[in-house]
């Protein structure tokens, strides 16, 4: 009896042991065959304007369902592109991030068609301490003299796009340089402002936020604006007095000078019945 028992659990057991085998091969069968596609993506950090060759880019496996829009599944289909944007190791290289075909490496791949860029001269202070990156936007602001001949400072120019920091268009927000020069993307027109802004005053660069896209109503800043909200200091008040003291002038009249009256003689003048006095003044 007991072992017909042993049996039937011995049994039991192999079935289970059987079944588990089965539902685990069957799961690791799916797992390898998950379908996938081959997708070009860096090698190596690229850097914006670099010409992308078979020494900076490979091949991966890329799950089907999840390979990014613009990808490219061969090495050949990107051959003699430029990227316009830096890229990690190991990132898909898409259509969007590269240069018109036909372009030729370097900054002028990675300038918006219709923009143009222009360098202008900035130093520690001008160039936000080395925090003006590329890929960061800045206004432009110019310290010159107004019709008048006074002092101003506005802005100019807004929401510029930082493409190059030096001869530097890579970014590394970790490591802010400070520089002697940035390249700004402008249009043509704006490209006309910045030169005529450098020729009659100083420039400075103002950071703002990339998500900032508010237009600015500022008429600028002269002196008198710095000093209208001035107020005379208050006069300081000795400790223990709760009320301020009344100070009291005294003011000497000189007194007016006795007139001395002039002396008189009476004399009486008699007429028949009239009787008259008459004054001599000496």
């Amino acid at each position: 009896m007991r072992n017909a028992r042993a049996l039937i659990m011995l049994g039991i057991s192999l079935v289970i042991a059987a079944v588990a085998v089965f539902f685990a091969a069957r799961w690791l069968n799916e797992q390898g065959n998950i379908a996938t596609a081959k997708v070009v993506v860096a090698k190596s950090e690229i850097a914006p304007g670099t010409p992308l060759t078979p020494e900076v880019v490979s091949l991966a496996d890329w799950p089907r369902t999840s390979v990014p829009k613009g990808a490219f599944a061969d090495t050949a289909q990107i051959k003699d592109r430029v990227i316009n944007t830096s890229l990690s190791v190991g990132e898909p290289i898409l259509e969007s991030k590269l240069a018109p075909v036909g372009s030729k490496g370097g900054l002028s791949a990675v300038i918006t068609p219709g923009k143009r860029a222009l360098t202008v001269k900035v130093n520690e202070i001008v160039g936000v301490a080395g925090f003006a990156l590329p890929g960061n936007y800045v206004d432009v602001m110019v310290n010159t003299q107004d019709a008048a001949g006074n002092p101003i400072s506005k802005i100019v120019l807004e929401k510029i796009l930082v493409l190059a920091v030096a001869q530097e268009a890579e970014r590394d927000p970790t490591k802010p340089k400070v520089v002697s020069a940035v390249t700004l993307e402008l249009s043509p027109e704006d490209s006309e402002r910045l030169d005529l802004a450098r020729s009659i005053g100083s420039l400075s660069l103002v950071l703002r936020n990339q998500l900032d896209s508010e237009a600015l109503t500022s008429d600028g800043a002269r002196p008198r604006d710095l000093l209208a909200n001035q107020q005379p200091a208050p006069q300081p008040v000795a400790q223990g007095d709760s009320k301020p003291k009344v100070v009291v002038k005294r003011v000497y009249v000189r007194p007016k000078p006795a007139t001395a009256k002039p002396q008189t003689e009476k004399i009486e003048v008699i007429k028949g019945l009239t009787r008259t006095e008459v004054e001599f003044r000496e």
